[in-house]
Order: structure tokens, then sequence, then C-alpha cells
């Protein structure tokens, strides 16, 4: 006989007094600690327990007794159901405080080293429409939110062109207007969207991989270029003549794109890397400027995606490096060898290091067109490229720059950076957790000089963070 399951309890009138990781907030009944979604400290709420564990819980809020006086009004439509920037209900100033305490915290309680006074926060000038890429996936499961799940109305469009909902892989939130993007991102896609329904277009079944339409990938840049990208899965002639008819009909509706590409992806996952991409007008890829350096952006390229605070990112790196034209220079993870080719002009030689070989390409090709000749650029593996062999031949690095992946540094990359014993390390990190961890094996020859986040996604839990490390004892 099956055992019933244990009904979790409801709360009643829990104030809401933190902020957490993962953009969740907290509240504490007793001694159990409880992460609650979309709420804000202040809030007085009834809360219906999800999972417990012994010394934690999982919670919704199911009715407000008081609103927090810091709480601001959600912007987006979509807010609560698309499980995007679920910072909205909080004031941009109380987003980056709490930013700000994260990076304090982090350091300080899993780094365990000494540290100086963290600088303020760079905030972000743009807190909406500040992303330079969006994706979207077509589905013929459109997610139905409560509300409309409530109506019981029968619906006859099921398709839907937008975001994935968390813990749903085949469910997709039809997207009216996102604030991630400039406008003509929502312009396109609904325009896609209303053209593939008006001419009955399959949209892709993500369970039984059915249906001809997959993915839509619009970049902008700062030179004012766009990239649109359909991807498709295409396996008969006439399905094709159908794809050419949709392409043609984005091109004429939007002059302004000036890079149409599509992938044929007929296989069962969304990665791209491994496909052709071919051009149906314009050029094949897209430029980003940084104080007159061009940045080539293909369609597989990684490129930060808010533009204007990257640029910031990147002057707080170049000048935490404290370069004088004599250095070696080491960029490890240089993905495109943007730091690299940013901090060249201040370096004797700058050597960038990647896994991702396309993206080391596009780095050799940010070079040549700037007219750069002091960057050697390597791909491979971090812990297999970087070793003291490495270094015998191609020089002990005076500085080196670091922005790992979220994961932080391998131990083997640590360990040869400790060998190499640069006379700065500039460490450029997107979860200062792992940074934190990393800063503490460091710390054997290190000494943390200088902190500076820097907030690279407004409405979300994200932060940047720059640290500077100097070497304790210099020969």
């Amino acid at each position: 006989m099956a055992r019933k399951r244990k009904e979790l309890p409801l709360l009643e009138k829990v104030e809401i007094t933190d902020v957490a990781a993962e953009g969740k907030a907290i509240a504490k009944v007793n001694d159990l600690v409880i992460f609650v979604p979309y709420v804000v400290p202040g809030d007085v709420v009834d809360l219906q327990i999800k999972r417990k564990k012994h010394h934690y819980a999982e919670a919704e809020a199911v009715k407000f007794h008081e609103y927090s006086p810091v709480r601001a009004v959600p912007f987006c439509q979509h807010y609560g159901v698309c499980g995007g920037c679920k910072w909205q209900v909080l004031p941009y100033s109380e987003q980056i405080r709490y930013k700000q305490k994260q990076v304090t915290d982090n350091l300080t309680r899993i780094g365990k080293i000494e540290l100086p006074e963290i600088l303020p926060i760079l905030g972000s000038e743009k807190t909406e429409f500040y992303r330079n890429k969006l994706e979207y996936t077509f589905s013929n499961k459109r997610w139905l939110t409560t509300e409309e799940v409530r109506q019981n109305v029968v619906y006859e469009q099921m398709n839907a062109v937008g975001f994935h909902i968390p813990n749903a892989f085949d469910k997709v939130l039809a997207i009216e207007k996102c604030w991630l993007q400039d406008d003509i991102s929502n312009r396109i896609r609904n325009a896609v969207r209303d053209f593939a329904y008006e001419h009955d277009y399959s949209f892709i079944n993500l369970r039984t991989q059915e249906g001809m339409l997959r993915n839509m990938i619009v970049r902008t840049s700062s030179t004012g270029e766009l990239m649109v990208i359909l991807i498709c899965k295409i396996e008969k002639d006439e399905e094709m003549a159908l794809f050419n008819q949709l392409l043609q009909y984005v091109a004429d509706t939007f002059p302004e794109i000036t890079s149409l590409l599509y992938i044929i992806n007929n296989k069962c996952n969304d990665t791209i890397t491994d496909l052709d991409v071919h051009t149906f007008k314009g050029k094949d890829h897209i430029f980003e400027e940084m104080e007159g350096l061009r940045f080539k952006i293909g369609p597989k390229s990684f490129y930060q995606t808010n533009s204007e605070q990257a640029y910031n990112l990147y002057k707080v790196a170049r000048n935490f490096a404290g370069l004088t034209g004599n250095e070696l220079v080491y960029d490890l993870y240089t993905g495109t060898g943007t730091i690299a080719n940013f901090v060249s002009k201040q370096a004797r030689q700058v050597i960038g290091i990647e896994y991702v070989p396309e993206a080391i390409e596009d780095a050799k090709v940010n070079s040549e067109i700037n007219g750069i000749q002091n960057t050697l650029f390597f791909a491979g593996d971090m812990k297999d490229m970087l070793t003291q062999d490495f270094i015998n031949e191609y020089g002990r690095p005076d500085v080196i720059i670091t922005d790992p992946p979220r994961a932080g540094m391998h131990q083997d990359v640590i360990d040869v950076i400790l060998f190499a014993e640069p006379k700065r390390i500039v460490y450029v990190s997107c979860n200062p957790a792992t940074q934190a961890r990393d800063l503490q094996l460091l710390d054997a020859k290190y000494k943390v000089k200088a902190v500076q986040p820097v907030d690279m996604f407004p409405h979300t839990h994200h932060v940047e963070n720059v640290v500077l490390l100097e070497l304790k004892n210099p020969a």
C-alpha cells in the first residue's frame, strides 16, 4: 500500500528578513531557514512549505499581509512566470546593495583571508534593454499560466515562442514583450511568430523532436548592426522551400538586419557549436566597438552580454593590472581575446589561452583587424595548456589576468600560477563563491590588494567581481 505523502505546513504572518543566493529571499521560523522567491525583506506573508530538509525549507508566498516599504512594482507582464529578472520587486539601489553584500559575505566566509575595504559596486547605467544577445525557443507546448488554467478555456493555438519555463524543459512561455534587449528583438520575434501562425508552420515538439521551427537568436551591437539566426529542423525539400519563405519575409520586413543567418539542426539537442551556419542575407558577423577597437562577433562567438558594463569591467581589470608597456601578460580563459586585445597597447606581449578553438580563431582575427601584433593565442584545456613547460617556453608572466567560468579555476591551474609567481594577478569572476575558494588557495603567496564588484545583470542576483592580488614576497 502506497504511503500517504506527509502534508507540508502553512506558516502564517512570517516576516521576510534578508536576501539569499539564487535571487531568493530568507525568512526564519524558530531555527528553520526558509528560502522564498518573489518576495523582499519587510514583506509579511503566509508561507506554504514546498520542500523541507533538516535545517532549511523552500516555500512559496501564498498571501501577503503587509508589503515591504522598499518593494518596487515589477514592470514586466511576464514577471514571476518567466523565471528571469527575479529582483524586479527590489528597487535598483537595493539590488546593488545586496550584490555588494553577497561579494563581501562570500569573500569573508568562504575565502577567510585578509581583505582590504571592498570598493563600492559599479552599478549599470542601463537597467532595462541592456543585453546584446537573447535566444528564444519555439515549442508546440505553450505554458499556460495559473490564471489561464483557472479560466478553463480550450486554447486553439498552443504553439509558442519565448523562454523555457524553469523545471519544464518541453514547455515554453509565450513572450509578448521582454525588457532585456532593444525592442527590435521583440518586434522580430513577434513578427516571426505571427507569420508562422498565419502560414501554419510547425513548432518543435521537444519530447518527440518533431516540427520545423526550433530557436531564434538575436544579437545587437553598439555599432548599430543586427544579427538574427533562425534555427530549424529540415528533412524534406518542401520544408526548405517553406523555411526560405520565412527567411525572405524577415529580410523584407526588417531591412535593418545586417546579418540574417540560418542553421539546420536535425539533432536531439539545441547546441549549435558543431553545426554549419548559412548566410541568407548580409554578412556572417557583426562588430562591437570599445575605445576604437573593433571586435568581430560571429554567430557562435562569446561576448559579454552587457556591452556598456563590459567596457567598465575591462577598464577595472586593466587598471588593476598596472601595466607600463614592459610586461608579459597571460590572459587565461581569454574567450575571443577581448581583454587580451584591450590591454595589449599597455603591455609588451599578451598570451591568451582558451578552451574553444573557434573563439581563439576569433581572437586572432580581432588582433589582426585592429593591427595588434603583440598577442599570441592558444587553444586547449587550461589545465593541459598552462604547464610549467609552457611557462619555460613562452616566459614567466609579470601579470596574469584570469576570467574563468562559474566553476572557478582547476587546482592544477592554481598550482601553475603559484609556480609562475607573477607580480600581480587580476581575477575577474562571475561567481564570487568559487572566486573566494580560489583566493584562499592563492593566499599561500598572494595578498588581496583591491576588490571591485561590477553589476552586469540588473534585476538578477548575478554579480561580477574583480580582485587584484599582489605577490607577498617578490624576488
